[in-house]
């Protein structure tokens, strides 16, 4: 299958375009680590076609997943599409290996998906925001399982290409991605991990973190060449005028500003308006309305439902029409929306926010009489400064004021600064490395490591009931999730939320001064709050239309998802998972020593299964099953445990210790559900033993027996009693406490968090995949 890059790009775009120089260069060498190329001039495509002809070709240093991280929700779906659309014509051009075609995954608010995390061997393509990115980078991965956390973080910081674009939006996120890089370098990962950051401004001292400083200096850098800017569609679009001036109407005055746009704008053409919130935004769309102009008036900013959004989003970048389109906008379409506009008028914002903003306008230079219009905010004013600051916009206006065009060509190389107030530390992140939460159920804040904290979000979405939703109402489907600031929700008054409690598997109703960003909460419909056309109001007329709702309830601490997925016995299941797990393992280089202990976990992590909890569980009044099979799945679906918090992967650890097996196999074996790792306590809802001063964790009774059984692959477990000694704090007689076990496997520089986790998630992953296949009943 060897062919030239060229040829495979034009595959990839299905049309005779040939690539830009830099394009060809990125494909056929080494990733850089930053990128400085202006808008317009297709980073995506260079990212993406050149990764996946990396991938065809089996080029070395090309990592198993790119991860394309972007600031907006608006970017992640367009981006999604086009890599789906590049792959499916390779596909049809025969470019593409068929053993391992690439799949493609969007993680945004309101969609996330997660099935690549079954397939941590093959080649995806992950493409989210870097909020969704990010705290799943960070191991506190926001709107998805906490008890998946791990795997999540294991996969995403091994074996992955990460590209971070238009990096000048990222905020606090941009210092979080570098001092990653740093920590990955400096702790180890089993496979290698790169870090590419993109934007026209790029600066390479943004980088230039505490634990990434030493790197910054010295990172490879690809830019434009002169044969690049030669090339006459690059010259048109650095060429193109784009004259600039400070507007004549007041930027507080929501009529004159809709007055002015109908009175500049021009027919079969697109007008568009970027102002820095939402409540600006809609107020120029409500006065736009009551003008009723002919154009078409279009309304698009982060506070919508995804449908919602999308249909915003198709209407803006269709055709206009005879009469053209007016669009008023916020920070949502400073990047990636490809859109241009003949009249474009912003509110002053942060230069690399303005010169997104001016990519937008005459993209293509094929307006002769383009013009671009800046609104002047009082900046003595409070009100007038959010989600930004004073000096990042008084440096922003006094470029404005000596500006006439702002054509690329002409825009001047201002040194902006970026002021960063959070930096993850390497403590920070090992602390993150623990999933339990405290004992008030709360979990470490990471959201000042994500984005300022001016600017943080939650989820919500509304379902219909009286006073109390039901005990197993379903999670929230994609189509029903709205991203909504904290500060814009805790300012509705008499505003009721619910919140998912995974120990008490029900929705808990929650106090709006204690929720925290990434969180996910259902409100009541009859308490409005969301206009389809205008977004999150947080007005109570407000009341939504109802939308898809997904099918089960989150996971709860006593879930096993896959508990029920058709009768195997626990030697067959075993057999599945050690299967499942070596083939894995033969596409993934790994030391053998991790294989072996990772193959061993494997073998004993359903021990635990052998408990009577457990088989009780599984056979319940089931007539007609063998009781003296040891089982280890059912076809049964709603089994409940006698004992809550019962956590039979604790006690197929406590039976590997007693067996004296490697720690790291035992904690693998332990943590294969996400729900017992670094630490063994018991449940506030856990009743103890009739017996006093008895030792007892997750439904684990000091002694308990677990029965004689077979493991498949020729191993017993034989009857063990288990000992819950380790639960204690310092040495005991049987060695180091659980707790010290698991901080030294942590803490091992040969191991470290990132490998760790990665072994966790292969574990999970053959596990999942081999319960997810359906046997035939064994009654």
């Amino acid at each position: 299958m060897p062919v030239d890059f060229v040829a495979f790009f034009k595959a990839a775009l299905d049309a005779d375009l040939s690539p830009y120089p830099y394009q060809t260069r990125l494909a056929e060498n080494q990733w850089p680590e930053i990128m400085k190329i202006p808008t317009g001039l297709g980073k995506t495509a260079s990212i993406i076609i050149g990764w996946l002809y990396k991938h065809a070709r089996q080029l070395p240093g090309n990592p198993r997943r790119l991860i394309y991280c972007l600031p907006m929700r608006v970017l992640v779906e367009q981006t999604a599409a086009n890599a789906e659309k590049w792959i499916q014509n390779l596909l049809k051009s025969r470019l593409l290996p068929e053993t391992d075609i690439p799949s493609v995954h969007l993680m945004m608010g309101g969609d996330i998906q997660n099935v690549w995390e079954q397939n941590p061997e093959s080649a995806a393509i992950i493409i989210g925001t870097q909020d969704q990115l990010l705290s799943r980078a960070l191991n506190r991965g926001y709107a998805m399982s906490r008890f998946k956390w791990p795997v999540q973080f294991g996969l995403l910081n091994n074996d992955a290409l990460w590209v971070m674009d238009e990096i000048q939006l990222m905020g606090e996120g941009l210092a979080t991605t570098a001092q990653l890089q740093a920590f990955r370098e400096s702790l180890g990962t089993a496979l290698p991990v790169h870090s590419l950051w993109m934007s026209a401004t790029l600066r390479p001292q943004w980088l230039a973190t505490v634990d990434f400083a030493h790197r910054a200096e010295d990172l490879e850098e690809q830019a434009l060449s002169e044969k690049d800017l030669s090339h006459p569609y690059a010259h048109r679009l650095m060429e193109a005028k784009k004259p600039l001036q400070k507007a004549d109407f007041p930027a507080d005055n929501p009529n004159k500003i809709a007055a002015a746009l109908i009175k500049g704008h021009r027919k079969k053409s697109r007008t568009l308006v970027v102002v820095n919130t939402v409540a600006r935004a809609q107020e120029i769309y409500r006065a736009l309305q009551t003008k009723k102009p002919k154009a078409e008036i279009v309304l698009l900013h982060s506070r919508f439902r995804p449908g919602d959004r999308m249909a915003a989003l198709k209407r803006l970048q269709a055709q206009p029409g005879e009469s053209g389109t007016i669009c008023i906008a916020t920070q949502v379409v400073e990047a990636g929306v490809d859109i241009s506009a003949a009249l474009l008028v912003t509110d002053i914002a942060p230069w690399a926010s303005l010169i997104q903003r001016f990519g937008r306008c005459n993209r293509y230079g094929e307006f002769s009489d383009a013009k671009i219009l800046w609104m002047d905010l009082d900046l003595s004013k409070p009100k007038s400064l959010p989600p930004y600051t004073e000096p990042e916009l008084r440096h922003a206006a006094a470029i404005l004021e000596d500006l006439m065009d702002a054509g690329l060509s002409h825009l001047p190389d201002a040194n902006t600064p970026l002021s960063i107030d959070n930096i993850l530390r390497r403590k920070d992140l090992i602390d993150l490395f623990d999933t339990t939460p405290d004992l008030s159920g709360m979990d470490i804040d990471i959201s000042r490591f994500i984005r300022a904290t001016r600017n943080v979000d939650v989820q919500v979405f509304w379902r219909d009931f009286k006073d109390q939703p039901e005990e197993n109402a379903p999670g929230p489907g994609r189509a029903e999730l709205c991203p909504v600031s904290i500060g814009s929700l805790k300012k509705r008054k008499g505003l009721t939320a619910w919140r998912w409690d995974h120990l008490e598997k029900a929705w808990q109703r929650i106090n709006l001064y204690g929720i925290a960003p990434g969180m996910v909460m259902m409100l009541k419909r009859s308490d409005g709050g969301y206009d389809g056309a205008l977004g999150w109001t947080g007005k109570r007329s407000d009341v939504p239309e109802t939308a898809e709702t997904a099918g089960e309830p989150p996971e709860a601490d006593g879930d096993d998802r896959y508990a029920a997925s058709g009768w195997q016995s626990l030697a067959e299941h075993t057999d599945k998972v050690c299967d499942a797990l070596s083939r894995m393992l033969e596409s993934i280089e790994l030391d053998l020593k991790w294989k072996k202990d990772l193959l061993l976990a494997g073998r004993w992590h359903d021990g635990g299964k052998a408990h009577f909890i457990f088989q009780d569980a599984m056979i319940g009044d089931e007539i007609g099953i063998d009781p003296a099979v040891i089982w280890a799945k059912t076809a049964r679906s709603g089994a409940r445990y006698a004992r809550k918090g019962f956590r039979h992967e604790l006690a197929s650890a406590l039976a590997m210790l007693r067996r004296n097996l490697p720690d790291l196999a035992v904690y693998l074996a332990a943590c294969h559900h996400g729900k017992v790792r670094l630490s063994i306590r018991s449940l506030p809802h856990e009743k103890p033993p009739d017996f006093p001063d008895a030792r007892f964790a997750r439904g684990i009774h000091e002694g308990d027996i677990l029965q004689e059984s077979d493991l498949g692959g020729d191993v017993k477990l034989p009857l063990t009693a288990l000992d819950l000694s380790y639960m204690e704090f310092g040495e005991g007689e049987r060695g180091p406490s659980w707790l010290a076990r698991t901080l030294a496997l942590r803490d091992d520089p040969e191991l470290g968090p990132f490998r760790l986790a990665f072994f966790e998630a292969l574990l999970r992953a053959a596990d999942w995949r081999a319960s997810s296949a359906k046997e035939k009943s064994h009654a």
